[in-house]
């Protein structure tokens, strides 16, 4: 099992988060208010990480910051204040959700114009796009369940008890060596990535920090319970196909049986995860508090239209043949009979 170590503090991209990452590197006393310029984009590399950096405070932490920080009102003040500006920019981005049965509808009907990262690395990818995409997702699935668990005690029964039996089968289901961060990191080291916790945070860029963003606005925050539920339903909906395209494309591309586990795991297990998720969780959540259902299609949209930004970021750089990372990674060796 891959052990999950604290990562060091990344590097400041901007006034916002210099100031932050200088504060964390001090003692938490009773200092006061933080800094706060206002951020030119609630979207750009700045605020993203800054936001991400309070966020990961929740989790693993960072080596040389003191855990004391997590809850300090300074850091909590700087984040609500980031998060005001992000949860506006996402509500600007959807504009007016559909209903919940048209949101849940769109998800069950499977993209076929073909033009998403996953159609293009199976069709097209190059080994170097396929470890850049990694890298992205690193982020996230290294941690993988663990930002949709803070809404489970803010789930009223028979919905929590639902969604608990999903977040089971990501953590292994008993077997430590099944959790899906332990198999991302398998397939990592399998396309010669380092699998260390938060190793990529400082050349992943904006586009992705806000799809981990995102889970986390949601989950730390009761009043968009029913966000987390539509983000958890996204992601459990609509991946059985995309995991499809990118386990083939890791084949292709040369990745081994270990290389392509994570996605062919996924296949299968997302496949039951959707008919669980829209039929005991989503059901009766929205039947005994039926206020949820907007929310809930508010974080449909949003999750899709954060994918969507991260999509368009990896394509538009893959199509003019750059690194669509802050920095690019250092080339690995082939595998044989990879094209």
């Amino acid at each position: 099992m891959t052990a999950t170590t604290a990562p060091p503090l990344p590097g400041p991209r901007g006034p916002v988060s210099s100031g932050l990452l200088a504060t964390l590197r001090t003692a938490p006393g009773a200092t006061g208010r933080l800094a706060r310029p206002a951020p030119a984009d609630p979207w750009g590399e700045d605020a993203q990480l800054a936001l991400y950096v309070c966020y990961e405070l929740h989790y693993q932490g960072f080596a040389e910051v003191d855990p004391d920080w997590e809850w300090h009102p300074s850091v909590l003040a700087l984040r609500a204040a980031l998060e005001q500006a992000f949860l506006a920019a996402l509500h600007r981005e959807v504009g007016r959700p559909p209903s919940l049965k048209q949101a849940l509808a769109e998800l069950l009907a499977e993209d076929s114009d073909g033009t998403g990262p996953s159609h293009h690395l199976l069709e097209h990818g190059q080994r170097r796009q396929l470890r850049e995409y990694l890298a992205h997702r690193s982020l996230y699935h290294l941690k993988e369940a663990d930002p949709q668990m803070w809404v489970v005690p803010r789930l009223p029964h028979p919905a929590k008890a639902a969604l608990v039996t999903v977040q089971y089968d990501e953590y292994g289901a008993g077997r430590p060596e099944r959790a899906h961060a332990q198999l991302f990191a398998e397939m990592m080291a399998d396309l010669d990535l380092d699998p260390t916790y938060g190793h990529y945070l400082d050349t992943v860029p904006a586009p992705a920090l806000a799809v981990v963003n995102l889970m986390s606005l949601f989950g730390l925050h009761r009043s968009l319970r029913g966000a987390l539920v539509g983000q958890f339903a996204t992601v459990e909906i609509t991946s059985p196909p995309g995991a499809a395209r990118l386990a083939a494309a890791l084949e292709r591309l040369g990745a081994s049986p270990a290389g392509t586990l994570f996605y062919r795991e996924h296949v299968v297990a997302d496949a039951v995860h959707e008919q669980l998720v829209r039929r005991t969780v989503i059901t009766p959540l929205v039947r005994d508090d039926p206020a949820l259902g907007p929310d809930i299609a508010f974080g449909i949209a949003a999750t899709t239209a954060v994918e969507a930004r991260f999509g368009a970021h990896l394509l538009g750089c893959w199509q003019q043949d750059r690194s669509s990372l802050l920095t690019p990674l250092p080339d690995s060796p082939p595998t044989e009979g990879a094209a």
